[in-house]
């Protein structure tokens, strides 16, 4: 999808409304992430919102966000033909991540450990895209914890050929020093450039792609 040789690349995700979609669109944003899990404010029925979600341009990656779905929501939603690349950000296991990667569409697994133990489980996944995210108890990111940098340089040594995409705690301020310490192929922000859950701050949507992309 992305090579970070080339740049970080920036997701803006819990995407609910089409002004802060367009708006991220104008400012150069990378990927949208629209967010199908209605345990979360940020929840979209991207099937409702299909019809402005198609027309954003194909340079721009749209990826719906899955938590614990079921096998006949995952298959009804991978394949919308707006949908790009789907995101497991649950508790998803080896026959959750197979069923999906079936339908042929890009997958991007993400991960909560809470040790660095748990960073074995990405061995389990034919996947290359990995979004590590910090662990909040009950929460399924955009929670605006960030994730430790030792979690962080010992997933890279232990995968240096799998493409990181980096949540958790990202804002405006601090995301250029991540980027430069850290190279992530994506950084992935929700809760950062927002104003209130699901809302976009166009200002900061603005100040976190050009601190990204200076």
């Amino acid at each position: 999808m992305f090579e970070s040789k080339n740049g970080t690349a920036v997701k803006i995700c819990g995407i609910t409304r089409r002004e802060d979609a367009f708006k991220a669109v104008e400012l150069g944003v990378d990927a949208l992430g629209f967010n199908t899990w209605k345990g979360t404010k940020r929840y979209l029925d991207v099937e409702a919102a299909g019809s402005w979600i198609s027309e954003i341009p194909s340079s721009v990656v749209r990826v719906a966000v899955l938590v614990n779905s079921t096998p006949e929501d995952l298959e009804r939603i991978v394949q919308l033909p707006f949908i790009d690349v789907i995101q497991l950000h649950g508790d998803e296991g080896e026959k959750e991540v197979a069923h999906a990667v079936k339908f042929g569409k890009p997958i991007i697994k993400a991960i909560r450990p809470k040790s660095i133990s748990e960073l074995q489980a990405v061995n389990k996944w034919p996947l290359k895209d990995i979004l590590l995210d910090a662990f909040v108890d009950s929460f399924y990111g955009g929670t605006g914890a960030s994730q430790s940098m030792e979690m962080i340089t010992e997933f890279q040594r232990l995968f240096p050929n799998h493409s990181l995409w980096l949540a958790g705690g990202l804002t405006p301020e601090n995301v250029g020093n991540k980027v430069e310490m850290i190279n992530p192929t994506v950084v992935d922000v929700a809760s950062g450039v927002e104003y209130e859950p699901g809302k976009k701050d166009a200002e900061k949507m603005a100040a976190f792609i050009s601190a990204v992309k200076i």
